[in-house]
């Protein structure tokens, strides 16, 4: 017997799903074309912040692609999430150069002024914290990117005043 998890069973009411949206970009935008998953993928994720698992199902059937081989896809490469991001996405780079500068008490100050304990995302959905190993900007460290804002040379005492233009 399938038993779906407390987590999965409230994931799937929390995410209304809008299957004339969900046509519309896999056969107006992508043609159905099995050829464009990693396409479709990213258009799906753009719309809802993340995979749900009900818009793969529904994939799986629309381009006669098994789930199992979309549900791969989705878990293989780091660009998609099968679980809720917040609003706004915020990288800390805890690479060498950023650390050293300071960003492990940057990542420390995130954590706190957005009450985080111990998890990604706020209870709100306006902010997900990830780590990533580079962002690209070693010279400018401590980097954070909120979205696709990069912020460097960020200091603990400064993280407050950065969130706050997202809220």
């Amino acid at each position: 017997m399938n038993e779906v998890s407390p987590s999965k069973a409230t994931e799937e009411k929390e995410v209304e799903i809008d299957y004339l949206e969900l046509d519309k970009i896999i056969e107006e935008e992508f043609g159905n074309d099995k050829e464009n998953l990693i396409m479709i993928l990213q258009a799906i994720q753009r719309r809802y912040n993340f995979l749900p698992q009900a818009t793969l199902k529904y994939l799986a059937e629309k381009i006669d692609v098994p789930y199992s081989q979309i549900y791969g896809v989705g878990t293989f490469y780091a660009t998609f999430s099968l679980e809720p991001k917040g609003r706004n996405i915020i990288s800390i780079c805890l690479g060498t150069a950023c650390h050293v500068r300071g960003g492990e008490r940057v990542r420390e100050r995130i954590e706190d002024t957005l009450n985080l304990n111990g998890k990604k995302t706020t209870e709100d959905m306006r902010f997900t914290l990830e780590g990533v190993r580079c962002i690209g900007c070693c010279s400018l460290g401590p980097v954070i990117k909120v979205n696709e804002d990069v912020h460097g040379r960020i200091g603990a005492d400064e993280v407050k005043k950065v969130l706050e233009k997202y809220e």
